[in-house]
């Protein structure tokens, strides 16, 4: 007897990368860590396998005291927590326009309440063709579909011209659209928009002939490179139009290491103080139908953090280890691919590199015989290259790269 009413959705037996992560554990439990290369993970892990978490922020922490973490939070988070994720985000870069800030449960909150506030029920969402399926699942579950534009053209740069199409089509039938790009660092390629693809971006929606909603999943922001050199893109914001506005889902989960504490925020920089407060009541009143509210202790944690100077360089600084630990991977990933005739989807940082190919699932199910476990996507290989060695990232790119050959 079925109970459950699936209303568009595709429910799963399981969740398949927790599964596929389930069998990578379950052989590592059976050969040992050294027999088997996990590459499903979404979290920074060392080269011994081990869940980094920085010790700078365990320091913060180890300073909560029972009210930091048993005390309700208001439903958009603390006024000081608002004020760390504002001076995070833009970092030298002073935001273009009037801010508000809401908290979500991690950047995944961030996606619901967007979707929630500034679509239709029976609209499409706007995305590039690689994306994270978790995209798709957000928008059905709330009615709404998911569209693509083909985010690689054939020389591997971004394809403006398949998104202007894109969102030219959809400005025909709908006032409005949700247009989420995922930059810098995108999952699951590791794409960075160049300055100039944001020209050519920004460009696109100035000329739309709709009302544009331009969702920033910047996620990964913090492993993408110099922190100046990737938020190098926000000036040109200011020069959307009024037709448009800008929304952030920004993750602090990945930025602490803290991901367990379910933490990050939904960002948005709208050119008047009216639109600003709009966004506010309506990611208010999603979140308390939602989520209510979110875990007081990374909040408090993450202002600790960032009203303290010396805290922040030291946070700062190790977690610029990490992130050049995990770009050296990256290189060496792309390299051994290289050097044995494969090449990957376009790549500039990150937590994952994607691989191209005719039949993932089977290219999957070999790997996986050889106890190299990595997701299949629709149309390639996702690479976790933050959970893996150096080394074995040398390991895994020989092995796709000899399937491939």
């Amino acid at each position: 007897m079925n109970f459950v009413k699936e209303n568009g959705r595709t429910i799963p037996a399981e969740d398949k990368v927790f599964a596929l992560s389930g069998r990578a554990k379950a052989a590592i439990a059976a050969k040992g860590k050294d027999a088997v290369i996990n590459a499903t993970v979404g979290a920074l892990l060392d080269d011994n396998g081990d869940l980094v978490v920085m010790s700078s922020v365990v320091d913060a922490i180890r300073t909560l005291t029972p009210a930091d973490y048993a005390e309700y939070a208001p439903i958009t988070g603390t006024p000081a927590f608002k004020d760390a994720v504002v001076k995070a985000l833009f970092g030298s870069y002073g935001p273009s326009g009037h801010v508000s800030v809401c908290v979500t449960p991690g950047g995944t909150g961030s996606l619901t309440s967007v979707i929630a506030n500034y679509s239709n029920y029976g609209d499409a969402v706007l995305t590039h063709d690689w994306c994270w399926a978790n995209y798709k699942n957000i928008a059905v579950s709330q009615g709404r579909t998911l569209r693509t534009f083909r985010f690689f053209n054939e020389e591997g740069g971004f394809d403006a011209a398949d998104l202007e199409k894109q969102l030219n089509e959809l400005a025909a039938v709908q006032d409005q659209v949700v247009l989420m790009i995922n930059t810098p660092a995108h999952n699951p390629t590791g794409y960075s928009l160049s300055l100039e693809d944001w020209d050519a971006l920004i460009s696109i929606v100035n000329k739309a002939e709709c009302k544009v909603v331009l969702f920033l999943d910047i996620a990964y922001i913090d492993y993408a490179g110099e922190e100046d050199e990737v938020r190098a893109f926000l000036p040109k914001l200011a020069d959307l139009g009024d037709h448009a506005i800008v929304i952030f889902g920004y993750s602090a989960s990945k930025t602490l290491t803290a991901y367990g504490m379910r933490c990050g925020a939904i960002v948005c920089m709208a050119k008047n103080e009216e639109d600003a407060e709009e966004f506010r009541r309506a990611a208010e009143y999603s979140a308390r139908s939602t989520w209510s509210n979110c875990n007081r202790s990374a909040m408090v944690v993450m202002s600790k953090i960032y009203s303290d100077p010396e805290l922040q360089v030291k946070v700062d600084e190790e977690r610029r280890m990490y992130r050049d630990m995990l770009l050296e991977r990256g290189r060496v990933f792309e390299k051994t691919l290289n050097d044995n005739g494969v090449s990957c989807v376009p790549f500039s940082a990150g937590f994952f590199v994607t691989i191209a190919c005719d039949d993932p699932a089977e290219v999957g199910r070999k790997l996986e015989e050889q106890d190299i476990f990595c997701l299949a996507l629709a149309k390639g290989i996702r690479v976790s290259i933050a959970s893996i060695s150096k080394e074995k990232c040398v390991k895994c790119a020989e092995a796709i790269a000899a399937l491939l050959k």
